[in-house]
């Protein structure tokens, strides 16, 4: 985007118009699709307000149907590395969409991004494609099931790995309590078998192997735990996962649909050192298209049909689309000098917010070009360590953050993302607004 195009957009930022329209189509989409949305964290029921429907997007920000223009901090919950529209990817898409959407058959796409993965990632040696994160995570369960022939999964509390019933649980009190169904709809017998565990407690996870090491078939983390807060876990926690499972016979799952790309080539697997027997994989690797992916060791694998038992199918799985789309996302971030700018900004802009308000019981926490401020002075490493209070301090000043042309997620705990669309400018004025939004919320309780 021209830089007289960014200065006219941030001048923009300070003229409110309004949500009407965005408030009528809530309205209506109610009537139609429940709760007005396709996936829940939309509706904004934890911030309140109204969701902000959007028309377009160009570069870093957003622009909604009332003509608000807002910089995006969300970053399709970081899927565009490249920011909104971005040229390269737009133009293979539309060249991809004169040769056909979707054909239900084998592509040389699908071929070229496999391979392409497989090259930097020396721990995939086969990867197949599906349609979402949370397919690709169901697949990965299944298959460690069947490679293992034992039933029982462990999980993290606070790790979120999507909507498939065998990981949609939650932890109790105990220091390894049996997972409880956390939606209506998952049976008590399917949730029984994945063991919630606390993050970032070896001695808990030690505990569980040894008296249970033989039925556990494997254990399943987030690269780095970002869907409740961003808990980066010490290394020495990850490696201790992977010495386990390899002694037990168990495999290690490392999900890696956020972190997958996002943090480097190698992603989380490549910050921790480590190699994990399975990888899931998504948002980047589509290019901003719907995609999903598991991939790891070959003798893993190769249990897949139509060489092995394990089933797993899908009309749009490898849809050429999402393939061209993501090898050229991949191909423009593989010689490493993308990720070293995009870093660089995002630390300096991190840096700028911390000096503002960490003094007034903030942590903005950070890793690669990922950022989360969290509204309170301890830094949190489990779910349980997020105050409430920290929670409620974010959700008053949500519509604040809208209302000065800014869109994080629409949750306290939910992480931010920067992209390489957001210029250094973009970030200095909105290290200085949004620092202001929360000092402003900070003199007000103290008065």
């Amino acid at each position: 985007m021209a830089g007289s195009t960014i200065k006219a957009d941030i001048v923009s930022r300070r003229l409110r118009l309004g949500t009407d329209k965005s408030e009528k189509l809530m309205r209506q989409a109610q009537q139609v699709i429940p709760g007005g949305v396709n996936s829940p964290v939309r509706a904004f029921k934890a911030v309140g307000g109204v969701p902000r429907f959007v028309e377009r997007a160009e570069g870093a920000n957003l622009y909604d149907v009332d003509g608000n223009c807002y910089v995006d901090f969300c970053m399709s919950w970081g899927a565009l590395i490249f920011g909104h529209a971005d040229t390269a990817i737009g133009d293979v898409i539309k060249k991809q969409v004169d040769r056909g959407v979707t054909y239900g058959a084998c592509t040389e796409q699908e071929y070229e991004l496999a391979s392409f993965i497989s090259k930097h990632c020396p721990y995939i040696e086969k990867i197949r494609f599906v349609s979402s994160g949370t397919e690709a995570t169901m697949s990965a369960i299944r298959l460690a099931r069947a490679y293992t022939n034992r039933n029982l999964i462990v999980k993290f509390d606070g790790c979120y790995h999507g909507h498939g019933d065998s990981l949609l649980v939650k932890a109790g009190s105990g220091l390894a309590t049996f997972g409880k169904p956390s939606s209506a709809g998952v049976t008590v017998n399917t949730a029984s078998e994945t063991v919630v565990l606390p993050l970032n407690n070896a001695e808990a996870l030690n505990e569980l192997f040894s008296y249970r090491g033989e039925e556990i078939a494997a254990v399943i983390i987030e690269g780095v735990p970002a869907n409740c807060g961003l808990l980066i876990q010490p290394p020495e926690f990850m490696k201790s996962i992977r010495a386990l499972t390899q002694s037990a016979g168990a495999l290690m799952i490392l999900d890696e649909v956020i972190t997958g790309f996002r943090l480097g080539l190698n992603g989380a697997a490549g910050y921790y050192g480590i190699s994990p027997d399975l990888v899931t994989y998504g948002k980047i690797i589509g290019g901003g298209l719907p995609v999903g992916a598991f991939g790891g060791r070959s003798d893993v694998m190769n249990l897949l049909s139509p060489d092995g038992p394990v089933y797993q199918a899908g009309t749009l799985s490898g849809n050429p689309l999402a393939m061209v789309a993501g090898l050229t996302v991949l191909q423009k971030l593989a010689d490493g000098t993308v990720y070293a700018t995009l870093n660089y900004n995002t630390s300096k802009f991190v840096t700028s917010l911390r000096k503002r308000l960490q003094p007034l019981s903030f942590r903005v926490l950070s890793i690669g070009s990922i950022f989360w401020i969290v509204c309170q002075n301890e830094t949190p490493h489990a779910p349980a360590e997020i105050k409430a209070e920290a929670v409620e301090r974010f959700n008053r000043r949500h519509y604040d953050l809208l209302q000065n042309g800014y869109y994080f997620p629409p949750s306290a705990y939910e992480v931010c993302f920067i992209s390489t669309a957001h210029t250094t400018e973009v970030l200095s004025e909105a290290a200085d607004k949004i620092a202001e939004v929360f000092t402003s919320e900070t003199n007000e309780e103290m008065k």
